[in-house]
């Protein structure tokens, strides 16, 4: 109901009569744009924002480290094929011990 009351008006005779939109004008509103920016630009260039902390020679160690160890951990696996990793799980899954398999449902079988 709000909204709808704040676009019309109710007249002296009790006629609701819809209530007009105000037009913008566009070149105040650029203007206005163009200032604001203005104003922005010399704000930003005296307010300077903290540096950033830099890195330790620690840091960009270990960074260079695991770069490293993806690429090889990616060439590894780009030189297997599908087939190959099927084969190598299933390998795996023959070798482990039985208490691992899954046990019956039903006892009276």
């Amino acid at each position: 109901k709000q909204w709808y009351q704040r676009r019309v008006a109710i007249t002296a005779g009790g006629k609701i009569k819809k209530k007009k939109k105000k037009k913008v004008d566009a070149d105040k509103v650029k203007a206005e744009i163009t200032d604001l920016a203005a104003e922005d630009g010399s704000k930003e260039e005296q307010i300077q924002q903290p540096p950033q902390p830099k890195k330790t020679s620690a840091e960009l160690a270990f960074m260079r480290a695991r770069e490293k160890r993806e690429a090889e951990r990616i060439l590894k696996k780009a030189q297997t094929s599908h087939r190959d990793r099927v084969n190598q799980f299933n390998e795996h899954l023959g070798n482990l011990i039985e208490h691992f398999d899954i046990p019956k449902v039903s006892w009276t079988k």
